[in-house]
């Protein structure tokens, strides 16, 4: 090692170019500034802004590299304007109606930006006991309006799809599913599941484990029956049945599957009953439509998603899990160079997930629902609901076909009057909707149909969109029907 006389001088050399990473004074202000008038500018905008442009991100994007030397912000705002925000779909915009949706609302932001100005580390109560609390009072929340008792616990992922992970692990471990059982493991799911379900078998380690596809209804919902037959059949043959796997509001559909008698079937056998409410679980919140739900309380976990029907930004799942001790066992670890970190009270988000080093995301919902109160939460939620339920009747008098009512903010629509092959006609329909921009879309197939899909969960989304995207849709049909019958 150098002497200090040396160690000293490359300190002093080192300094004035390590603190430009700290803007201070009249340069903090001018990037904050030049920031802020970019966001209001989106946000001024944002009512008028297209579901989707299919253009894509040009050379300058692409052939950036990071130098030795920094570039301005006014050029690199620029760059987010025209290469990031404006290709491909514009979730922010209230015309998006394809996949399911997000939103973003403002609180999130401010919640993020004051999350990552400060830093705060949210992964374990003794050094962040702020930070922590405010997660730990969102899972609590979440427990209680999901119908979970006090007991439970829970963690703020960066999604669903980590909600699940950490849901299947839990049950693996709670059920006793060790690597010598996996082969004889059988996990209950419908070909409606997300696929991030599947996903999280396969990562959990479970690529083994038997799945039982269980067959769905009429409304593409769990059907009962099959799942009792499923389950009694592997038991005769000395298989382990430990898993069910139910929606509460799938991705195609929104179909909510019959989570009463699902419980009771799961109670039966002693199966873990895992629930995804990613899309659907918000809508407990809405008066006539917690109805809708009931039964989940009765499972064993739930995953949840505060960026779908809170209309938070992405990045921001949650599971609920009842049992806290499986919840711990399968995620605690104490490694020796964090021997001096004391047990708190409250749980820590790091005991109960993969992650350990996290983000600060709770601050962003804690921030939205403190600042407006759960009534506009409510309100717009029912007004989705209503507003899928708008298009439902309308679209029919276009003479569309339907699929079943809507459950929640989904509906399927396809238009077969009088086609060979409407399969065709409907994907054809969907990109030329697609490359209108206007508004976004998307499709699906169920049982070999091809369905155009209208999903209303951006908090923008109100009845004149609804009304665009039926013009629209008129049109694009009408001219597909116009070309078939020009051709010999």
């Amino acid at each position: 090692m150098e002497d200090l006389t040396t160690i000293n001088a490359h300190l002093q050399r080192l300094e004035p170019g390590s603190r430009q990473l700290e803007p201070l004074g009249n340069e903090l202000a001018a990037l904050t500034e030049q920031v802020v008038a970019y966001a209001h500018e989106f946000l001024n905008q944002a009512e008028l802004l297209p579901g989707y442009d299919s253009s894509s991100p040009t050379h300058r994007l692409q052939t950036m590299t990071v130098g030795e030397e920094g570039r301005s912000l006014a050029e690199l705002l620029d760059i987010i304007r025209t290469e990031v925000d404006q290709p491909g779909i514009n979730p922010a915009s209230g015309r998006h109606l394809g996949y399911i949706p997000g939103g973003g609302i403002y609180p999130t932001a401010l919640g993020d930006y004051l999350a990552a100005v400060t830093n705060q580390y949210a992964g374990v109560h003794f050094a962040g006991p702020g930070a922590v609390a405010v997660e730990n009072q969102m899972v609590n929340w979440l427990n209680k309006l999901m119908g979970f008792p006090a007991s439970a616990v829970g963690n703020l992922t960066s999604g669903g799809s980590i909600a699940n992970l950490i849901a299947i692990v839990t049950a693996r471990d709670a059920r006793g599913i060790n690597s010598h059982r996996i082969p004889a493991a059988c996990i209950y799911l419908t070909a409606q599941v997300h696929h991030s379900v599947q996903k999280a078998i396969r990562i959990a380690g479970l690529g083994e484990a038997r799945l039982r596809q269980v067959a769905i209804d009429d409304r593409h919902k769990m059907d009962i029956a099959h799942l009792q037959a499923l389950i009694e059949q592997d038991k005769r043959q000395g298989l382990m049945p430990f898993l069910i796997v139910a929606s509460a509001g799938t991705t195609d559909s929104g179909a909510i599957d019959p989570l009463t008698d699902i419980a009771t079937i799961a109670r039966e056998h002693s199966l873990w009953l895992h629930v995804d409410a990613a899309y659907g679980g918000f809508f407990r919140l809405v008066d006539n439509l917690k109805e809708k739900m009931q039964g989940i309380e009765q499972a064993d976990s739930i995953t949840v998603d505060p960026h779908k029907g809170l209309f938070l930004a992405y990045g921001l799942g949650a599971v609920l899990i009842k049992d806290a001790r499986a919840m711990q066992h399968s995620h605690h670890y104490q490694a020796s160079y964090m021997q001096d970190v004391e047990a708190g009270s409250s749980p820590s988000p790091a005991d109960l997930s993969p992650e350990l080093t996290k983000h600060f995301r709770g601050l962003r919902m804690w921030l939205a629902l403190h600042l407006f109160g759960l009534r506009p939460f409510r309100q717009a939620l029912e007004e989705k609901y209503w507003l899928c339920c708008y298009f439902y009747h309308k679209v029919q008098e276009l003479d569309f076909e339907v699929g079943p009512e809507p459950e929640l903010s989904v509906c399927l629509y396809r238009y077969s009057k009088g086609l060979d092959d409407p399969n065709a006609f409907n994907l054809q329909l969907v990109k030329a909707i697609q490359q209108d921009g206007r508004i976004f879309v998307s499709s699906t197939t169920i049982g070999e149909i091809v369905w155009l899909r209208l999903a209303v969960l951006v908090f923008r989304t109100h009845r004149q969109i609804i009304d665009e995207y039926l013009a629209i849709l008129e049109h694009h049909r009408d001219a597909l029907l116009a070309s078939l019958e020009q051709k010999p």
